[in-house]
């Protein structure tokens, strides 16, 4: 991730984009999009979901329109369309690192506002679902407020007016290319999290880059710190998954020399949607062995330039057998550092080891350490639970 070019002025308000920064939309837009192109005969191409990042809701219509060649005005489908994702705004989930920056900068008195490409109204709509969001921010801007949507500075300066901030003092997180040119073209500091992967050099305009919200460092923009690591871990609200242990690319043991016990990821695509790239730790159920610490990896390991988003967790336990088809539970309970490239494949697997002993030693903190005494380490898949592990953990939630 780039670093952040020096700030010349102390930044007083924050500005954030909706769809991408703080809301997961992505698994929406294929969830309305793919049923409706199956009833006109086309199929949906997650290739292509890039192009609709950014663009506010009657541009990246078009952009469907041309894409699949349907036989519609761009009037004609959005009516068609739009109450279907109407439907859909409730089910939205927040973004890892969201909820934790929005309570940050409330109890900071961090004045902040929303600009979004979307409308007010589905703007409102999104975040009515969200405890203390809607009452928190100072203000939002939709893009049927203001002239041009982003990549034009005009939602951005208009949160600034109604804030009664100075644009230099403003600081804009956003996920999209329009959206990091619009708040640049505004005058203001721009944080990008890109949200569609491998595609950073394209986010080069920005101050700073980084991988989630979870790798957000206020302190480098003059903003109270975080306080909430410990020991170089990040608590988060743990989030379960299981299946059976799988063969994988064969480079964990043989390449690397760290045996990992792989997860199908294509029976996790939603999850894997919901959860930033980085290396994660918790706890590992075997059903015929015990529990055991793990260190986690999410994403595409781009040493290896996967191009397919994996989980390949390390149980830190020597093992004498393989143990594929065995079912494995996974809680993850804690976050370390986001994914990142390597310049020798002896740098990774330093990085890979470090990474194991932050995670064994944080897991002996009360923090972590109940976790292990959850139900869904030890309890055979019950009935109604599903493989991405949602079924209710109400003592730890």
């Amino acid at each position: 991730m780039a670093a952040p070019k020096p700030i010349t002025r102390l930044i007083s308000h924050v500005i954030l984009d909706l769809d991408g920064t703080l809301l997961n939309t992505d698994c929406i837009v294929s969830q309305v999009l793919k049923p409706f192109l199956v009833k006109n005969g086309k199929r949906w191409d997650s290739k292509n979901a890039h192009k609709y990042v950014g663009k506010t809701p009657y541009e990246a219509a078009a952009v469907v329109l041309e894409d699949y060649g349907l036989p519609y005005s761009t009037e004609e489908f959005l009516s068609l369309i739009n109450p279907m994702f109407s439907e859909q705004w409730g089910n939205l989930k927040a973004l890892p690192g969201a909820n934790r920056l929005i309570k940050h900068l409330k109890s900071s008195r961090v004045p902040a506002a929303i600009a979004s490409n979307s409308s007010r109204s589905n703007i409102e709509s999104k975040i009515s679902c969200h405890q203390g969001w809607k009452e928190y921010f100072s203000a939002l801007v939709g893009a049927d407020e203001v002239e041009l949507g982003k990549p034009s500075p005009e939602i951005f300066l208009e949160a600034a007016k109604r804030m009664n901030a100075d644009p230099s003092n403003c600081l804009v997180i956003e996920d999209s290319v329009p959206g990091v040119t619009a708040g640049k073209a505004a005058g203001m500091h721009v944080i990008a999290v890109p949200s569609v992967p491998k595609r950073t050099d394209e986010f080069s305009s920005a101050d700073e880059i980084i991988n989630s919200l979870l790798d957000l460092k206020p302190e480098k923009w003059g903003l109270p710190p975080f306080n909430d690591w410990i020991e170089g871990t990040l608590p988060i609200d743990p989030w379960f998954i299981g299946g059976p242990v799988i063969k994988g690319f064969g480079r964990g043991s043989k390449v690397l020399g760290i045996p990992t016990a792989n997860l199908a990821a294509e029976n996790f695509s939603d999850i894997l949607s919901e959860h930033t790239s980085g290396v994660y730790f918790g706890w590992a159920g075997l059903s015929k062995r015990g529990i055991y610490k793990m260190v986690m990896s999410i994403g595409w390991n781009p040493y290896f330039d996967n191009t397919e988003k994996t989980i390949e967790p390390w149980l830190l336990h020597g093992f004498d057998e393989d143990f594929y088809g065995e079912e494995l539970r996974l809680v993850i309970v804690g976050y370390i550092r986001p994914e990142a490239n390597f310049p020798s494949l002896e740098s990774l697997i330093e990085r890979i080891h470090e990474d194991g002993r932050i995670a064994e030693n944080a897991l002996d903190l009360p923090e972590y350490a109940k976790y292990k005494d959850s139900p869904y380490l030890r309890n055979p898949l019950q009935q109604g639970a599903s493989a991405d592990g949602n079924e209710a953990e109400p003592e730890f939630i």
